[in-house]
């Protein structure tokens, strides 16, 4: 899984595109999914996200997925689980002071994030990682905001106004 996850950042830009153009695509299945009840294809989705973003991102579900702005690099792989930047306690090669074999979620972050279009997002400061929300679709409640028809207790409270960027 590291390795793809390296490779993912390298080519972050690309997977920037690919999710453009699948974004569209999750928000026309929006009618459908609604008259079929989100609750009920909750689990059919998650599982196909995660087995996708699993392999791509080694993806850990949060339910909040930020990985536009972090340059397609999961923040949820750090140890420490920081989604705001590195910790301080990156080495000097770049590497996590928790799992010194790994490089810092955040050093890739960046890497990442100069090479996609809407790299400046990693500047956009994330809300905390709201633990009721784990193991659930981040695709579903990005649908579900995008089309306006967030379900209250679908959707984290956010006292800074901000929308999670990425699914």
């Amino acid at each position: 899984m590291y390795r793809v996850r390296r490779w993912v950042v390298r080519h972050s830009r690309l997977l920037e595109v690919i999710y453009q153009g699948f974004e569209p695509l999750l928000i026309k299945l929006h009618p459908l999914w609604k008259r079929l009840g989100y609750e009920r294809i909750e689990t059919p989705v998650r599982q196909v996200e995660k087995a996708v973003k699993g392999l791509l991102f080694d993806c850990q579900m949060c339910g909040q997925c930020v990985l536009s702005s972090t340059g397609m690099a999961c923040p949820m792989n750090c140890p420490k689980n920081l989604r705001n930047g590195p910790c301080g306690g990156v080495r000097a090669n770049g590497h996590c002071e928790v799992r010194p074999e790994m490089k810092c979620v955040w050093v890739e972050a960046w890497e990442g994030s100069r090479r996609m279009q809407q790299g400046e997002r990693i500047h956009v400061v994330q809300a905390p990682v709201d633990f009721r929300l784990k193991d659930s679709s981040s695709w579903l409640r990005a649908v579900r905001e995008l089309t306006h028809d967030a379900a209250p207790a679908s959707r984290p409270s956010r006292s800074d106004g901000a929308v999670n960027e990425v699914r």
